[in-house]
């Protein structure tokens, strides 16, 4: 039984055995062509089983009312998922699209199960290992890479999406587009937060698309306040509605990405057969014990185990006695989360192409050695460890940037969706087709491939592979498998960070979720200390300081969590303060 500061959630306690928990990780994955998109339709369950609730949590109110229009219609959270992202594109395009790439964990509530749906971005057929390299065999500098040709990597959330929603949809796949063709097709508010990145300092801005898109009459780009509107998005939406993901895929719009890509400077090498031949990956979830939950993410090459490996570290301490104005509460998750950052960046990749130590990494032996690596003081930067499984690996070198939104769906069946979906950094690569911005995925690779001594990098470069991704849906179940709650973030390699402070503080420290959502960010990587400094309480500050470590401003977008818990059988939403988001939740609509 854990208390809260309104009320106790009740959650049954349970013991798991490691080979049920760790043995996901060696499942078989599977590449699937996903189905055409359809209507189908299961048994509702029983009345004693049914939730009584819908609800969507998003960074944007019109993508919120997007998909609870959807799920108002009887549709399922995989039907909702898709109006969402298809309004986020739209309203929010600095940090996810249809042009983009995206993690979907899955909970059946009828089935009791986790699925993992990987529509991340693949590198182009022509990609190689050294793409990033200028003719001195030197990184190039990453405002050069980011609006190149070579930066885009073939785009999966659309196709992943139609996956899910043909294997769980409710609604015919056409009926999904609605809000968001007719808000392009109308125009829309530019929001504080979109005119704040469009009056940044970022080089995606230099872009022409970018410039382009976003101009004002009399010059500059469009202030908050002014309308927006996109017909060119409006059209895609109606061919992507009658053809479904062929339309992304294959015809005139892959012509145009296509062209687009390999346009200098540093022209790409994309195909219209790398787009056809895109494939989503079904993939069984990394799942362990906090406290008395189960939590379930994605597999390598997301970056679930990394998450799990630093909430098996915090549990090893005594955080949860303390609370969000104890500094030694801050010094324990900063300790852990650089212990976790350097197993991460050492050997997550892509598990077709690298063996990745994931059992290792959460072996209970392993994570109590590491954990007694925390000590009273911070240190210089710890090295990685040597898990079970852990091959020889480069150093890594990976640049990766914050432009990633996440969101979380609930339909009446009990269904749940918790995506992380993301077109790289702000505006992707810059460059438009049909309305939306191409990501810029490809830099999340290690530019450099190997280290002095030759040793390959997890994260290089190869032809066919998926990046590395911060990204973490994570969904949280009971000792009976029933849902307990979801939760994400957007924030580039600082998503483990965001992520990790709202678990610890909504599970162990039981803040409602707005305000475990709202906490300060602490993100504490190698020697470096980046957060909302002026947020924590001099006495925080103060005692991080004689424990050794000074918190420093941050950089790009900051977080973008949103979550959702079950408490007392009552759900409690909270969306990230730091963006303009909005919870919905409502009884659900009477059953078809």
């Amino acid at each position: 039984m854990i208390g809260t500061g309104h009320g106790t959630m009740r959650i049954r306690s349970f013991l798991f055995g490691a080979a049920l928990l760790l043995g996901a990780c060696a499942a078989p994955q599977r590449a699937v062509a996903p189905p055409a998109p359809s209507a189908a339709t299961a048994p509702a369950p029983s009345a004693a089983t049914a939730p009584a609730q819908i609800f969507v949590v998003s960074a944007n109110p019109l993508a919120t009312d997007a998909g609870m229009a959807v799920l108002r219609r009887g549709g399922s959270a995989a039907d909702a998922a898709v109006a969402v992202q298809a309004m986020l594109s739209l309203v929010e395009p600095q940090s996810s699209g249809v042009g983009g790439g995206a993690f979907l964990t899955y909970y059946d509530a009828a089935a009791r199960q986790v699925r993992i749906y990987d529509g991340r971005e693949t590198a182009p057929a022509g990609a190689t290992t050294d793409m990033f390299l200028d003719d001195n065999g030197r990184s190039l500098p990453f405002a050069q890479a980011v609006l190149s040709g070579r930066a885009t990597g073939v785009p999966g959330a659309v196709k992943m999406l139609a996956m899910v929603q043909a294997e769980h949809g409710r609604l015919p796949w056409n009926t999904l587009f609605g809000d968001a063709r007719r808000t392009a097709k109308d125009g829309f508010t530019v929001s504080p937060r979109l005119a704040r990145f469009l009056g940044g300092n970022y080089a995606e801005l230099g872009a022409p698309d970018v410039r382009a898109y976003f101009a004002r009459p009399g010059g500059g780009l469009l202030h908050a306040g002014e309308r927006l509107r996109n017909p060119a998005y409006a059209a895609f939406l109606t061919r992507l509605a009658e053809q479904g993901p062929d339309a992304l895929y294959t015809g005139e719009t892959a012509r145009r990405i296509v062209a687009r890509t390999t346009q200098g400077p540093l022209a790409g090498t994309m195909t219209l057969a790398d787009l056809a031949g895109y494939r989503p990956v079904v993939r069984e979830p990394v799942c362990a014990p906090y406290r008395v939950l189960l939590v379930c993410a994605p597999p390598p090459p997301a970056s679930g185990v990394g998450l799990l490996e630093l909430l098996g570290l915090l549990e090893r301490t005594d955080i949860a006695t303390r609370g969000p104005n104890d500094p030694q509460a801050w010094f324990l998750f900063a300790e852990a989360s650089r212990l976790m950052y350097a197993d991460r960046d050492r050997y997550v990749g892509d598990p077709a192409f690298v063996d990745v130590p994931v059992a290792g990494l959460l072996a209970p032996d392993y994570l109590a050695k590491r954990a007694q690596l925390i000590g009273t003081r911070a240190g210089p930067a710890p090295a990685p460890g040597t898990p079970a499984g852990a091959p020889a690996a480069a150093a890594d070198r990976t640049l990766e940037p914050t432009g990633t939104s996440h969101f979380v769906v609930g339909d009446a069946r009990g269904n749940v969706v918790s995506i992380t979906t993301t077109v790289e950094s702000i505006f992707g690569s810059g460059r438009m087709v049909d309305g939306f911005f191409l990501n810029n995925q490809m830099t999340d690779f290690s530019f450099s491939p190997r280290d002095a001594a030759g040793r390959p990098a997890a994260n290089a470069v190869a032809a066919g592979k998926r990046p590395r991704s911060s990204m973490t849906p994570l969904v949280l179940l009971d000792g009976a498998r029933g849902f307990v709650g979801a939760l994400g973030s957007a924030g580039g390699n600082a998503i483990l960070a965001y992520v990790g402070k709202a678990a610890v503080a909504a599970i162990d420290w039981k803040l409602p979720m707005q305000e475990a959502l709202g906490l300060p960010n602490l993100i504490a990587k190698g020697d470096n200390y980046q957060g909302e400094a002026s947020r924590f309480t001099p006495v925080v500050r103060d005692g991080l300081a004689a424990r050794g470590i000074v918190v420093r401003p941050g950089q790009g977008e900051d977080s973008g969590l949103h979550g959702i818990i079950l408490r007392d059988g009552r759900l409690d939403g909270g969306f990230d303060p730091r963006r303009e988001g909005k919870v919905a939740i409502e009884p659900a609509p009477a059953q078809r």
